[in-house]
């Protein structure tokens, strides 16, 4: 199994060159980062956690331009999101950051999506949350088209574009491949018709995610690759994940000051090389 680190990176914590170059030298495979474009100052949507909404939520960069710059400075690492809100975002704008950010990195991004839960975070951006899980799947279609055809068009019913030249295409064949975040039974239907690979948060069991696969398997979709996104250090879960087939497991890494952030990722590297292999 693999290991990756999940995390905000902030103008308030270390930056992500540093951190990428630190991860490739702990032998880290990858890092997904996390996005929110604002946090409204209403806050009638609670944090699906609880309590109060953590501060580095009003702090993200944008994880395209953190994974660029990540990318320049590393060789191996795999670079995702994790996940990109797409539903607040202009879809032609998002498949061309996501293929030059491909490009870049020499076929190293993954695009790990999800519908979020931010209501108001979300309408800011003209985005309905009654329709946002219908407007995901359209743009998921909508972007593997712009990626793969040389004249790209969509329509639909929240999607609409007639034909366009859409440059860079990405490098990896057939495209970038889209991690579907969640385990609602809507992510899994998204999953099901659209996602590359599964992104369940660490909170997931792994006999939930056996379930999962072995649906997914009697529809047709088999082989499908895990990464558990957030997880904490709990090391039967970890030994649970690897028993039921979970590719990658990406460790929540909280948002702090280099010296420290250093300090837990050597914690996290010493966790994972016990459950590698």
């Amino acid at each position: 199994m693999k290991f990756g680190i999940s995390t905000f990176v902030t103008d308030e914590g270390i930056r992500p060159t540093t951190l990428a170059t630190a991860l490739e030298e702990r032998g880290f495979d990858s890092l997904f980062l996390a996005e929110h474009s604002h946090i409204p100052v209403s806050r009638e949507t609670p944090y699906p956690d609880g309590g109060e909404l953590p501060r580095p939520y009003y702090r993200t960069l944008d994880p395209f331009v953190a994974l660029s710059a990540a990318a320049a400075v590393t060789e191996t690492l795999l670079l995702g999101t994790g996940v990109a809100l797409v539903v607040q975002r202009d879809v032609i704008h998002t498949a061309n950051e996501a293929a030059s950010l491909d490009l870049i990195s020499d076929g190293r991004f993954v695009l790990g999506v999800g519908v979020g839960w931010n209501r108001e975070e979300m309408r800011n951006h003209g985005t309905d949350p009654r329709t946002r899980g219908a407007l995901l799947n359209e743009q998921l279609q909508a972007i593997k088209a712009i990626w793969t055809s040389e004249q790209a068009e969509f329509h639909g019913e929240h999607v609409d574009f007639d034909p366009i030249y859409a440059w860079p295409k990405p490098v990896r064949t057939p495209h970038p491949p889209i991690y579907v975040g969640g385990e609602s039974p809507a992510a899994i239907e998204r999953l099901a018709a659209h996602g590359d690979g599964w992104l369940p948060r660490g909170h997931t069991e792994p006999e939930q995610i056996r379930s999962v696969l072995r649906s997914l398997a009697e529809r047709g979709k088999s082989d499908v690759p895990v990464t558990i996104f957030a997880a904490g250090r709990d090391e039967s879960h970890i030994e649970g994940w690897a028993d039921v087939g979970v590719e990658r497991v990406t460790f929540f890494l909280p948002t702090l000051p280099e010296a420290e952030t250093l300090t837990a990722l050597d914690e996290l590297a010493a966790l994972a090389g016990r459950h590698a292999g």
